[in-house]
């Protein structure tokens, strides 16, 4: 039952109640029977990081009255430029743990469900069962297919949101009144294509104006009130300061919304996508390509040659370097290919192993044998190496 169908002589609101609500209640759209009908809501937010902080203090502050929470990180300290439901003691918390205290802080009255696991194919239903909407708080595209594919299946609301740099997206993808993710991407990117927040960088303040817009959006459908996203893509940039609306229609072949459906079941979305099932970096070489930063630095200083090779982008040296690499941006690589040379000991290195490990292949691809890839970038070796350089 959707809270759609709630009926209007819900839940009763207690004097205390009626007070923290009543900017609420004096709202017409609202009232008295929309803040029974939010306090008989049960909304699911996959990811507490930067969109799932504002969405949850939001929907708690609001009085949604049963919230599930799901995530599996702990709260780290590049975190908190941007996921305000953190803070600094909350580090090395798990961040359901780190949430529910900031939610309970905002609002007592109401119900909280911690799920401290990934969302898979094999629990989505489990979880997801209990309640009216899912909200996608998340940042890799095998959980964007799979939270779709659930509300498809189970005829629920997936209110969708995505950042990247400067740049926002928002939609209400649900199939029994419009499109899905689907009819939208019905294929992913091609793995590394689209490099994450973890690579590309985040405004700070962006997440808060997509997530309040997430928000909003459940809010309103909760509600029964205004015109939600549906069939549209709300796409905003915050350089410009500009919003613009694409209108979306339902594919008729789409795979899992159409009259004569190809999904009718959970699929292995890691493997459909190609990626990992999560939002952090990550090393994605097997290990007879990669090669430890003590390693290095121990060859270095017994006479070996070898040839250091930064694929990071200009404007990242200025944070930290590695003096005698040459700095060859893996945008760049495929162009700048002649100034290496295949008879060279070479290592491929980045922030953090992603960038350099897309870099290490496109070589492997071209003929380059003696490649390695830096394992965890030059923040390992930061770590390992040389402690005077900044950890980014």
């Amino acid at each position: 039952m959707t809270t759609r169908e709630h009926q209007e002589n819900g839940p009763e609101l207690s004097h205390e109640e009626i007070l923290r609500y009543s900017r609420h209640l004096l709202m017409p759209e609202v009232g008295l029977d929309g803040q029974k009908r939010l306090k008989a809501s049960s909304v699911l937010v996959i990811g507490t990081g930067g969109l799932g902080s504002p969405v949850l203090m939001y929907l708690a502050a609001a009085g949604v009255g049963r919230i599930g929470i799901v995530d599996y990180d702990v709260v780290d300290f590049t975190n908190l430029q941007r996921q305000i439901i953190h803070g600094t003691s909350s580090l090395e918390k798990k961040k359901v743990d780190s949430a529910r205290e900031r939610l309970v802080d905002i609002n007592p009255a109401i119900t909280l469900d911690i799920y401290d696991e990934p969302f898979t194919s094999e629990n989505a239903f489990r979880i997801s069962e209990p309640y009216d909407l899912i909200i996608d708080g998340t940042d890799n595209f095998p959980t964007r297919y799979l939270v779709n594919d659930v509300c498809v299946l189970t005829g629920k609301p997936n209110v969708y949101g995505s950042i990247f740099r400067f740049e926002g997206q928002a939609s209400v993808f649900w199939a029994k009144k419009g499109p899905c993710y689907r009819c939208l991407f019905p294929e992913p990117p091609p793995p590394g294509l689209v490099p994450s927040c973890a690579e590309g960088g985040v405004f700070g303040v962006l997440p808060g104006t997509i997530g309040t817009l997430q928000a909003t959006e459940a809010l309103k459908i909760l509600l029964n009130i205004g015109e939600p996203l549906i069939g549209k893509l709300l796409l905003y940039d915050a350089l410009e300061m500009s919003f613009e609306e694409l209108r979306l229609k339902k594919n008729p072949n789409c795979k899992i919304c159409s009259d004569s459906p190809e999904i009718t079941e959970l699929i292995d979305y890691e493997e459909f996508c190609g990626v990992p099932g999560h939002d952090r970096e990550q090393d994605r070489l097997p290990s007879e390509w990669e090669i430890e930063p003590t390693q290095v630095f121990g060859r270095m200083n017994q006479g070996d040659q070898i040839r250091m090779i930064d694929v990071r982008e200009p404007h990242e040296l200025e944070i930290s370097k590695l003096d005698g690499a040459d700095l060859i941006p893996l945008g760049s690589l495929a162009s700048e290919m002649h100034r290496l040379d295949s008879a060279e000991e070479i290592v491929l290195f980045c922030k953090s192993g992603t960038r350099s490990a897309r870099a290490l292949e496109l070589l492997a691809g071209a003929g380059f044998r003696k490649i390695k890839n830096l394992r965890g970038g030059i923040n390992a070796w930061a770590e390992q190496v040389d402690p005077s350089l900044p950890i980014y």
